[in-house]
């Protein structure tokens, strides 16, 4: 028996700040020894990002910003971050009303009501703030926002993982309306077509992934050609879920604190270092299920769980990654797909 494990299960909440509750696998120990050290650098950040928060346009597009925010936002200003930066805060001021005139023009799409409802108990089973017996229950917020956003974009309307994601962004904001411009920042800007029927910006940039393994891990590339293993297959989630149920809530976090600031781009460098990072594991498959088994372990563990230190790794690890080169590769792919169909 792990005395130490034991003894930090007794001091730490079975619940996490989130709601989320902990596993039977989670390692106490480790992890308050990770939380004790990364608080230092919390209530650093946190000192420094409330003297630029003190001036709103201080949140503007610069180095120092990008710095600030690859460091990582503090809980109490990252609501309002996101919302400046991915130019949500921009539209819900320009959109008064528009909010709860889309949400109630939504409760009338029978077909989308439903579609919604049949989803609200799958998401987050293990967040006990989403349960229907729960005092505040979020149900009725993800629904409104899910329902209002359907009927926004209608040629996305509902798609399954939408339920996740604003899930998140509704425990952040703790705010109807900001979550539904964060939700429409995310899928109408920033992950163009992942949402959509055909979900062709989904398809693309896991093929995208491939192209981007072969040029910086090839023996991983190899490995997958092989055993013909399609990327889709094992890392769909990680791109729909944008690291949902993936990896620690407060890593996801971290990344999102990129997503919003510097665009897609940061999902390919999570996976690509995930991917290096643990080549030599991975290359020690020896067939189809054993390639997807060593993908979904490399997203648990001490790596990901130290999320201060695998968000430096995820801008060093991966080398130069630049937007004309994935650009490039989305044209490319995009092209490929669509003769494919």
């Amino acid at each position: 028996m792990d005395t130490n494990n034991e003894s930090a299960k007794d001091r730490l909440p079975r619940v996490d700040s989130y709601g989320f509750e902990r596993s039977e696998e989670f390692d106490y120990a480790f992890y308050e020894d990770f939380y004790s050290r990364y608080m230092t650098i919390l209530t650093r950040r946190a000192i420094k990002w409330s003297k630029i928060m003190q001036n709103s346009t201080a949140v503007e597009k610069s180095l120092k910003v990008k710095r600030y925010i690859r460091k990582g936002v503090p809980n109490e200003h990252r609501s309002s971050v996101w919302m400046i930066v991915s130019g949500a805060q921009a539209q819900m001021e320009l959109n008064p009303g528009y909010y709860h005139s889309v949400l109630l023009e939504g409760q009338k799409n029978t077909k989308l009501v439903d579609t919604v409802i049949t989803d609200l108990n799958r998401t987050f089973p293990d967040n006990v703030k989403f349960r229907k017996n729960a005092s505040p229950c979020l149900q009725p917020t993800l629904y409104n926002v899910l329902v209002a956003y359907g009927q926004h974009n209608k040629s996305v309307g509902y798609c399954q993982g939408m339920n996740f994601i604003t899930g998140i962004l509704i425990l952040v904001t703790k705010d109807e309306e900001k979550s539904f411009w964060l939700l429409d920042a995310l899928i109408g800007r920033i992950l163009p077509d992942y949402y959509s029927p055909a979900m062709m910006g989904l398809k693309t940039d896991q093929e995208v992934l491939g192209d981007l393994v072969k040029m910086k891990i090839p023996a991983v590339a190899e490995l997958i050609d092989r055993h013909e293993v399609m990327w889709t297959l094992l890392v769909s989630r990680w791109f729909i879920c944008l690291f949902i149920d993936i990896l620690p809530i407060e890593t996801v976090l971290r990344i999102w604190d990129c997503l919003f600031y510097e665009g897609s781009k940061v999902l390919f460098r999570v996976a690509l270092t995930l991917i290096k990072h643990y080549q030599a594991y991975i290359l020690e498959a020896k067939n189809f299920p054993d390639v997807c088994d060593k993908f979904k372990d490399i997203t648990k563990g001490t790596l990901v769980t130290e999320c201060h230190l695998f968000m430096q790794k995820i801008f060093t690890e991966p080398g130069s990654l630049s937007r004309k080169t994935i650009s490039k590769l989305r044209e490319q792919r995009r092209t490929q797909l669509l003769t494919q169909e």
